[in-house]
């Protein structure tokens, strides 16, 4: 029975000194932060910084009023950096990259040894007595000997966890771009209704002085003041819906009501030249997209733990116990002492659980990883066409708005103001004409809101960051509502 303790306890000091992984990178400061800001800065082309300090914070706080107290309007590139800078939920994601640098750096520590110290003694100091001190060391066998593989698990959770930092980083950047478009957008429509208001109010008056002097009926005079009273009510809401679109941008820049003075533009940068060709969008977007490649680690994760699980299948708590017995004993005013090894291996014997159920559940955990990656691969690739397509074809859209729509309707309003001035035509069919240019022109507007969302989904679509909202349903809904708007 001795021989196979001291097997066992040679056993254990080869693990022990084979340990020697580096946990650098896991206890930094940084924890793995530099690896997010380096992908994150070439997509965004903006800083983010991971705050951990009120130094850090301070600097931080003093760069986004600095950024603030630079211009009086806020440009879409200034929003985004701001909100890199200061969006609290942002700071969140960071705070788990560190908790999970914090448990990667615990997997590279060996497990504390349990020490237990015991005495007895008996008998008297006139018939002669002895004390026996006893001593164990509990030390776990299987942590030791699926170590490697436990650290190769955590690390892959690390890098992971970098990625989920990278691709809230992206998000947040691409929902400021789309918050900014879209207050941007609030408030431009907001003016055109307030230009057509002011167009309508002069229709309604001049109908009711033709009606005093009988040149107009009251059914076109009805007309003409409905019109006026519809758009009132249309500015009313086009009013609310930019400054709940500002309240937006200033959230999710991380900002107080009272700290955003600056005002965003009234109206949206004017359509590119041409179009961003992207002929091989798919592909660029398996390549680059952060969320499929932490799906990926998801799927390593998975198998490095149904490797684990299938090692640990029979044997799943196995202790080996070392210690020493030592026995002093008085007589005759002589002290004698005896120091005596012990060695105890413990473990469960595996007749009722075998591990066939763990086996099991960690495969059907393996194929679902995998066919979950394997769906991701397939929505990314239609998520990628979904923008471009959406980009494209509200390019397309915006554009005709602007070349043909909007200037037929301005000749078609200038020419019968010419015949009005002739006498040929009548006051109502002027006020008509003036009226479907104003409904073309907020189309035009509409067109143009439409297409600065796709474009901004475009890098969310091909690097990652958020849904891209470019589904055919959602732009035909769109397309039906700008429609809708535009005609009252």
């Amino acid at each position: 029975m001795i021989e196979p303790r001291r097997t066992m306890v040679a056993l254990i000091f080869p693990l022990v000194l084979s340990g020697c992984a580096t946990d650098a990178e896991y206890s930094s400061k940084e924890a793995g932060f530099t690896a997010v800001f380096n992908k994150t800065a070439t997509v965004t082309a903006k800083e983010a910084v991971w705050i951990q300090n009120q130094n850090q914070a301070r600097s931080a706080a003093a760069q986004v009023k600095s950024l603030l107290a630079r211009r009086k309007t806020l440009d879409v590139e200034t929003s985004v950096q701001i909100a890199l800078l200061n969006n609290k939920g942002l700071q969140a994601a960071y705070a788990d990259l560190g908790d999970s640098a914090a448990d990667a750096w615990q997997s590279t520590m060996f497990l504390n040894p349990t020490v237990s110290i015991g005495t007895t003694g008996m008998g008297t100091p006139e018939l002669g007595a002895f004390k026996t001190i006893e001593g164990m060391i509990t030390t776990n066998i299987l942590a030791l000997a699926t170590r490697n593989r436990d650290i190769a698990i955590a690390d892959t959770r690390f890098r992971q966890s970098q990625l989920t930092a990278a691709v809230k980083t992206l998000q947040v950047a691409a929902d400021t771009r789309r918050a900014w478009i879209g207050a941007v957008a609030a408030w431009e429509n907001v003016g055109q209704l307030q230009r057509a208001q002011a167009a309508a109010d002069a229709a309604s008056e001049l109908a009711e002085k033709l009606g005093e002097t009988g040149a107009m009926t009251k059914g076109a005079q009805a007309r003409e003041h409905v019109f006026a009273a519809e758009l009132a009510g249309e500015t009313a809401k086009a009013r609310l819906a930019a400054r709940l679109a500002k309240e937006e941008l200033t959230r999710l820049m991380g900002l107080w009501g009272t700290d955003l003075d600056c005002q965003v533009p009234n109206g949206l940068p004017p359509l590119p030249k041409s179009v961003v060709r992207r002929d091989t969008i798919e592909a660029e977007a398996l390549r680059n997209r952060i969320d499929l490649q932490v799906a990926k680690l998801e799927l390593e994760a998975t198998a490095r733990s149904y490797g684990l699980t299938e090692a640990t299948r029979h044997v799943t708590d196995l202790e080996i116990l070392t210690g020493f017995e030592t026995e002093r004993e008085i007589e005759d005013d002589e002290k004698r002492t005896r120091t005596t090894a012990q060695v105890e291996l413990e473990f469960a014997i595996p007749i009722f659980d075998t591990g066939k159920a763990r086996m099991r559940k960690a495969e059907v955990a393996y194929m679902g990883a995998a066919n979950l990656l394997a769906e991701k691969a397939v929505n990314v690739r239609s998520e990628a066409r979904s923008a471009y397509e959406a980009y494209r074809s509200n390019y397309d859209i915006a554009r005709h708005y602007r070349n043909d729509v909007v200037p037929l309707r301005t000749k078609v309003e200038e020419e019968s103001l010419l015949t009005y001035n002739g006498m040929i035509s009548n006051t109502f069919e002027l006020l008509t004409d003036t009226r479907d240019k104003i409904n073309s022109i907020l189309l035009s507007v509409n067109a143009k809101r439409d297409f600065w969302p796709a474009e901004a989904n475009l890098a969310p679509a091909i690097y990652g960051g958020g849904a891209t909202k470019a589904s055919a349903e959602t732009e035909v809904a769109a397309a039906s509502e700008s429609s809708a708007g535009g005609g009252h």
